[in-house]
């Protein structure tokens, strides 16, 4: 069985002033956990947000469609270069990093070479070459030098170079030529000397003995080792025999 619950009346269970404070405090806790309305100021600054996001959106929507013109420009002049067989090379005039950057990879995508010259950014261009007028070294590094390439004077400054390097090298011979006599000088000098008379001062070296020059046979000792034994033994026995007569005859005097 159920049991009916009884309700009582808030106003019968709590006394008059403490209904009024629980009350306030409950309004007061539903009203901060409102959302405040925007302030003048508040408004201007999220409006200012709002317009600036949309400015950057269009400028970034203007920058990728600008990007995608100019790289169909470019793949329009370069599709025409290569159709046309009367040029080999085509210089651009100066531009930005990022226009650089696209044509070089539309010319890559073309299958042709590109290069960029120019000292500093502002002035830095774009030459495109077909693969088979592919530039050479020196055509490079008179580009890099700012001068305009002339093969004719190319050819003359190639002769030129060679023609010096060949003049050094003669000059190099002619100067070790110079260094070493064009004659002998016995040949110069035979009416004074003759021409043997440095065969008949030549003289062949002989070893003096006298000065250590001896032969090893002479250094050789052929004696064994006894008998070279014996022969001190002896040389000894004998100074002892010389010695003992004079004792003796030095005792003779005294006694």
């Amino acid at each position: 069985m159920f049991r009916a619950r009884s309700t009582i009346p808030l106003s019968r269970a709590l006394p008059p002033p403490l209904i009024q404070s629980k009350m306030a405090d409950l309004l007061g806790s539903i009203l901060s956990s409102m959302e405040k309305p925007p302030t003048v100021g508040d408004q201007e600054s999220r409006r200012k947000a709002r317009e600036q996001a949309a400015r950057m959106k269009k400028m970034q929507e203007d920058e990728k469609k600008k990007k995608a013109d100019f790289r169909k420009r470019m793949e329009k002049e370069v599709s025409d270069f290569i159709q046309d067989s009367s040029v080999q090379k085509k210089k651009y005039s100066p531009m930005g990093k990022i226009e650089r950057s696209i044509l070089h990879d539309v010319v890559e995508v073309a299958g042709l070479t590109s290069f960029s010259f120019g000292e500093d950014e502002e002035t830095r261009y774009v030459m495109i070459f077909k693969k088979e007028f592919a530039p050479s070294d020196e055509e490079l590094e008179a580009y890099r030098k700012g001068e305009e390439w002339d093969p004719q004077k190319a050819e003359q400054r190639r002769r030129l170079k060679e023609q010096a390097v060949l003049e050094e090298h003669e000059a190099s011979r002619t100067q070790k030529r110079a260094a070493s006599p064009s004659s002998n000088y016995r040949d110069k000098y035979s009416h004074l000397i003759g021409t043997s008379a440095a065969k008949d001062a030549a003289h062949t070296l002989q070893a003096n003995r006298a000065y250590g020059c001896v032969p090893v046979a002479n250094k050789r000792d052929t004696r064994s080792i006894e008998e070279a034994m014996n022969e001190i033994r002896a040389k000894k026995r004998q100074k002892r025999e010389g010695e003992e007569p004079a004792a003796d005859g030095s005792g003779s005097s005294l006694s």
